[in-house]
């Protein structure tokens, strides 16, 4: 009975639309560098703090000083959700903090101990903190790009797009959770051994990994893949306790920046290793032609695409949430506009300013933007930057 309770309230949050949103039509081809407009500004990473999260100390005390900071933030967040799905599910406040509760005790180490940290840090139930560390698992939306210059350097970006479905703004024309997540954003570095390990990064009070970069080594991002067997069948599976060998997305990638030390490790630990939720790992290296789009399902890789090898072109890779041998939903197409974009850029393009260009281009830029990443393993440089689609914006 739980674990049917826990679906219906998982439905309620990812699949419940707003009441009403005036679309605009799908644009087909938006492209800033049409103009030859240059939105990109690097004096704009400095709007987002970096953290240090030390994986020397313990595990209850890694993420104490961030915790501390973005306490009211992370909270606000959690009610938010929690006010949009109770209307639907009377009993949803009760239920996440006993149900969750109980599965922060088997969540596997450090995890399970990190997030009681945040929980006690913050002083926000340990169910909540639970939600908050695996709900990004279910549904995110997003564009990443690994693409080589002509000297053989390799950029890696993306826009991260969450939000959808949950709670449309009717005086912003925003999505709630976009805009309270934009505030939460935050760079870490990585220290072991006191020294630099590698950089991602998180919404505050998140400990999973959705883009990182190892230094001289390779860079990681990951977008969701829509699956039958999808992020909801996975949590319900390992809540029986049927999966208990399987990763969350987020913290496998998180584990091969950890662990791995080359693009060649990082590629066979994430074509291999089971998971709960099937995703798209968009690899990069160090190396010319290291770039790769890996989808995965739960226990296997459906589809290798390589740059050079079997992609459509020989100097970039581009993955939004569909195969590379799929044709997108119409309304949901940000591989074509994304494309045209990458053909108008070419391959002299190239560099944080024409990818961050492509990326600020609708539809690749749309209401759900909360954040584009730049990375490069050659010079280790790594920035954020905020994002928003002011005006007239498709939704997703």
């Amino acid at each position: 009975m739980r674990c049917l309770t826990l679906l219906a309230l998982l439905v309620t949050i990812f699949v419940v639309s707003p009441k009403h949103v005036d679309l605009p039509k799908p644009f087909a081809d938006d492209c800033i560098l049409n103009d030859g407009k240059n939105v990109y500004d690097p004096s704009r990473q400095f709007d987002i703090p970096w953290f240090d999260v030390n994986l020397d100390a313990a595990p209850k005390d890694r993420w104490t000083h961030i915790a501390a900071v973005y306490k009211d933030d992370i909270n606000d967040l959690i009610q938010s959700l929690i006010n949009f799905v109770t209307p639907i599910f009377p009993g949803a406040l009760e239920f996440v903090d006993h149900t969750f509760g109980d599965m922060g005790s088997k969540l596997p180490m450090p995890y399970r101990d990190e997030i009681q940290g945040i929980s006690d840090a913050t002083g926000i139930p340990l169910g909540r903190i639970v939600v908050y560390n695996i709900f990004y698992e279910i549904f995110t939306v997003c564009t990443s790009i690994v693409a080589q210059d002509p000297q053989g350097h390799l950029v890696h970006a993306r826009n991260l797009d969450f939000g959808l479905f949950l709670g449309w703004d009717m005086n912003s024309h925003e999505w709630t959770v976009s805009e309270k997540l934009r505030k939460m954003i935050i760079n870490v570095n990585w220290i072991k051994n006191g020294k630099l390990l590698f950089k991602s990064n998180e919404f505050a009070g998140y400990i999973g990994i959705y883009n990182g970069m190892k230094p001289n080594a390779f860079s990681l991002t990951c977008d969701d893949r829509f699956q039958k067997a999808g992020g909801y069948y996975g949590i319900i599976k390992w809540l029986l306790g049927l999966e208990p060998e399987s990763r969350w997305m987020s913290w496998l990638s998180r584990e091969t920046l950890e662990n791995c030390n080359s693009y060649a490790e990082a590629k066979e630990h994430l074509m291999n290793t089971p998971m709960l939720s099937p995703v798209y790992f968009i690899l990069g290296g160090i190396n010319p032609k290291e770039g790769a789009i890996i989808a995965r399902s739960l226990n296997s890789t459906a589809l290798l695409t390589e740059m050079g090898v079997n992609s459509a072109n020989d100097w970039y890779v581009l993955e939004t949430n569909y195969d590379q041998d799929t044709e997108p939903l119409y309304l949901d197409d940000r591989d074509t506009p994304g494309n045209n974009c990458m053909h108008k850029l070419t391959k002299d393009g190239v560099s944080f300013q024409g990818i961050f260009n492509v990326l600020s281009s609708r539809t690749n830029l749309n209401k759900l933007t909360t954040y584009t990443v730049l990375m490069s393993t050659y010079d280790s440089r790594f920035e954020t930057i905020l994002q928003s689609c002011p005006g007239e914006c498709w939704p997703w």
